[in-house]
């Protein structure tokens, strides 16, 4: 079911750097093999509980979960979630950290931390009551019920369900879509947007005019109005 161990949260945190660093990378598909998207954490590989000290588990959380999901957050290209079973845990939140998320209609989403006893971990507290409201989010973790993929998109935590036979293709033509747009434009509208959850008004129109300034020293922003005065179909080059 694709638990995330320590090794392979690491690794996806390393490729997702690596997509921000890389020109020729233009989008991002984050999915799974096999009848599961993510379990959540895989705590056979967690540290021994005993000899801890206080701060320890507080730092573990910094480090890990909350890492992955700011990997996510914080990526320079578009992150194309394709949830193709059941997510999890901090595959929940994987998944709602993403930019748009595809869902195929049998996956399903659980906030599985009440059933543990456990505190949500990965952002969940931060990132559903934005998608969802306050109220909504503490239904979800207060009683840790499957959340079908159709009543995911329903209330707005999924752009699309499809069927599962259709989840690639149409993920692919996604990112397809995304890797042919202005990526560097495409980039600071997501962090205009993330920011805005957490700033006033002023310190966002602020960020907008600069974003704006900066967007337009890019190729594909000249690229663009160049296209429109010529009457001709764009061709950006994410630079």
């Amino acid at each position: 079911m694709n638990a995330v161990t320590w090794e392979q949260r690491e690794h996806v945190i390393a490729l997702l750097a690596d997509a921000s660093a890389d020109p020729a990378v233009r989008a991002v598909v984050l999915t799974a093999t096999g009848r599961g998207f993510c379990a959540g954490a895989d705590l056979r590989g967690a540290p021994a509980t005993t000899g801890r000290v206080p701060g320890d588990v507080a730092r573990t959380i910094r480090l890990g979960a909350q890492r992955l999901i700011t990997a996510v957050l914080d990526c320079e290209k578009p992150v194309l979630a394709a949830v193709n079973g059941t997510a999890a845990g901090i595959g929940a939140h994987l998944a709602f950290a993403c930019d748009l998320v595809l869902a195929a209609e049998s996956a399903k989403f659980i906030e599985v931390f009440v059933r543990r006893g456990l505190v949500p971990d990965g952002g969940g507290a931060y990132l559903l009551p934005r998608l969802v409201g306050p109220q909504r989010a503490k239904e979800l973790m207060f009683f840790g019920d499957a959340l079908p993929a159709a009543e995911a998109e329903r209330l707005g935590l999924v752009n699309r369900t499809v069927p599962d036979e259709e989840l690639a293709a149409t993920a692919r033509a996604w990112a397809e879509r995304l890797a042919a747009g202005p990526t560097r434009s495409i980039a600071l509208t997501k962090q205009l947007v993330n920011a805005s959850l957490d700033t006033d008004r002023t310190t966002a129109l602020a960020a907008e005019a600069m974003a704006q300034e900066i967007n337009m020293t890019t190729h594909d922003a000249q690229e663009g109005v160049a296209s429109f005065v010529e009457r001709r179909k764009p061709t950006y080059r994410g630079v």
